[in-house]
């Protein structure tokens, strides 16, 4: 934790702890209150009985304050603990590409779902957990003297009545594990596929695929709705034996002291107090009894958590040696690079070219596999092949596939980085959506959010990632056939305006038009072979400066 949160996180525990002592020790002085009260009664003296009730009212009230400021420390201490883990997993999530790594293995279902839900229950059950074990100590401590001093059978009774419960409720209950673990897992699949249908919305109504989706997502809630009825039975029988568990707590102890009563041994309250002691110990022995379902789901969520965290770990672990090398430099060019299709077959051998930057390139040629490959090799998307690729960071190079990603939120939060808000004027950005005759922005602002990824077509939304390409202003950008979406003239005018920014292009187009926008061509052919030619200087129009 930072600095500020621990010493908060700390204060908070041993206020805690104070708070819990508190608790115990009002429960000790409740239990002779208790006894006091009720012999009163029994030998009918009015004066003693309104003073004891007096003391216990005052007891209660005191109880009452500290067990709900304990309650209130608690809560605010597992908020704590899961805001501090929650943005450590956030931050490993999204740094190294662990997310694109974690989908493209396969290896881990719902990190989302391990993230939100997982950590929140990891952390105010672990601390729930570790405050009931602390306390159930020094209820111990505390009521086995009392216990003790009434009946040492009593006592004996109490810890083998518990030992005896907690082995039994194992027994019972161990499938529970399995069954939560696999609770959690159905709940997130049937979750994810209703998120699906809302971010797929237009797709599905297009494609008419309504009764794929219906079959689908109720195929899910079966799973989900099957497992758990496996828990309720599970739970029914286990409920079975705790029920009769608990009934017995509250007569164990009459059946033991009520003789010495009879026989005048002992006051009518030592009844009272020893089935309130009685109760306590047991309680404090049978955590396993009376809190095996939350810990048959705490298993669950830390069986899951441990997963994630070891797909962090092997995400960000030294990778094996890559057959393509990549090296961020300040130039972009390719050495002896050599890329395979997906059943290994070489879609381009031996390329070897440098750009410089104020040179425009157009990837073309029979085989558009080649130049898709290619996009994909520069932007560090694992490809297989070998070779290497030098190029700039991210703030001198982006790459625009077909599909763009454009983060929902407000236009300017879609369109510039956070750290140049100051710079971007929202003239800028409105300039530019007029020259890309974008109709947004204009109602509604530019601080209306949206999500731009359903609201807009694929058009508009290439057009729109352009325009947060021009604000972001790099050496280089990577196109990747936007002139099957654009009409012709409209995407001539993007290459134009990317000049006109200084920006160099490297486009992967699906037809040879307009190569007078270009100053070299990059011809894929079939069996991997490839050209690198020069563009006619007389053929060239609107060169970068």
């Amino acid at each position: 934790m930072s600095s500020d949160a621990g010493m908060k996180a700390k204060w908070m525990l041993a206020g805690l702890v104070l708070l819990l002592c508190g608790i115990n020790v009002l429960n000790v002085v409740n239990s002779y209150v208790g006894r006091n009260f009720m012999t009163a009664i029994a030998d009918r003296k009015t004066a003693e009985f309104t003073q004891q009730a007096i003391f216990y009212i005052g007891v209660f009230a005191a109880s009452t304050v500290v067990a709900v400021f304990a309650r209130f420390t608690e809560e605010r201490l597992a908020l704590l603990w899961r805001e501090f883990l929650t943005r450590r997993a956030v931050r490993l999530y999204l740094s190294d590409a662990t997310y694109f790594h974690l989908g493209a293995s396969g290896q881990l279902t719902h990190p989302d779902q391990r993230i939100a839900e997982d950590v929140r229950a990891f952390t105010t059950t672990t601390l729930s957990f570790i405050i009931m074990i602390f306390n159930s100590g020094l209820t111990i401590l505390a009521f086995s003297g009392v216990l003790w001093s009434i009946s040492p059978l009593l006592f004996g009774v109490a810890v083998f009545y518990a030992a005896c419960g907690s082995y039994l409720t194992i027994t019972f209950g161990r499938p529970l594990i399995k069954l939560n673990y696999d609770q959690l897992d159905r709940e997130a699949s049937f979750r994810s596929g209703l998120i699906e249908i809302r971010e797929s919305a237009e797709a599905i109504m297009v494609a008419k695929g309504e009764q794929q989706q219906h079959a689908r997502v109720l195929q899910r809630l079966d799973e989900a709705i099957g497992n758990f009825r496996q828990i309720i039975a599970v739970n029914r029988n286990l409920g079975f034996f705790t029920t009769g568990y608990n009934w017995l707590i509250q007569i164990i102890p009459a059946l033991i002291v009520a003789p010495a009563f009879i026989r005048g041994d002992v006051e009518f309250g030592v009844i009272t107090q020893s089935a309130a002691a009685f109760a306590m110990l047991v309680g404090a022995f049978s955590l396993i009894v009376t809190q095996f379902q939350s810990i048959s789901n705490f298993a669950a969520v830390v069986t899951r958590l441990s997963s994630l965290i070891e797909a962090f770990e092997q995400s960000h672990a030294p990778a094996p040696p890559s057959a393509i090398e990549i090296v961020e430099a300040e130039r972009l060019a390719f050495e002896q690079l050599t890329l395979l299709s997906s059943d290994e077959k070489p879609v381009l051998k031996d390329f070897s070219a440098s750009v410089d930057a104020n040179t425009r390139v157009l990837i073309t040629g029979p085989h558009q596999v080649a130049g898709v490959a290619l996009f994909k090799a520069a932007a560090g998307i694992p490809t297989a092949g070998s070779g290497r690729i030098t190029r700039p960071s991210h703030d001198s190079i982006r790459f625009l596939p077909q599909q763009p990603y454009l983060m929902p939120g407000t236009l300017r939060q879609t369109l510039v980085a956070p750290d140049r808000t100051a710079e971007i004027s929202d003239d800028q950005i409105l300039h530019l959506l007029q020259e890309f005759n974008l109709d947004i922005g204009q109602t509604g602002g530019l601080d209306k959010d949206r999500d731009w990824g359903v609201v807009l077509s694929l058009r508009e939304q290439q057009l729109l990632a352009l325009i947060g390409i021009i604000i972001a202003a790099p050496r280089f950008v990577f196109l990747d056939r936007l002139d099957t979406t654009l009409e012709v003239e409209e995407f001539y005018n993007v290459l134009r305006t990317l000049s006109a920014h200084s920006i160099a292009y490297l486009n992967c187009g699906i037809t040879g038009a307009g190569e007078n926008l270009y100053d070299m061509k990059l011809a894929c052919e079939q069996d991997g072979q490839w050209s690198w030619t020069a563009v006619p200087s007389g053929d060239r129009t609107g060169s970068l400066s």
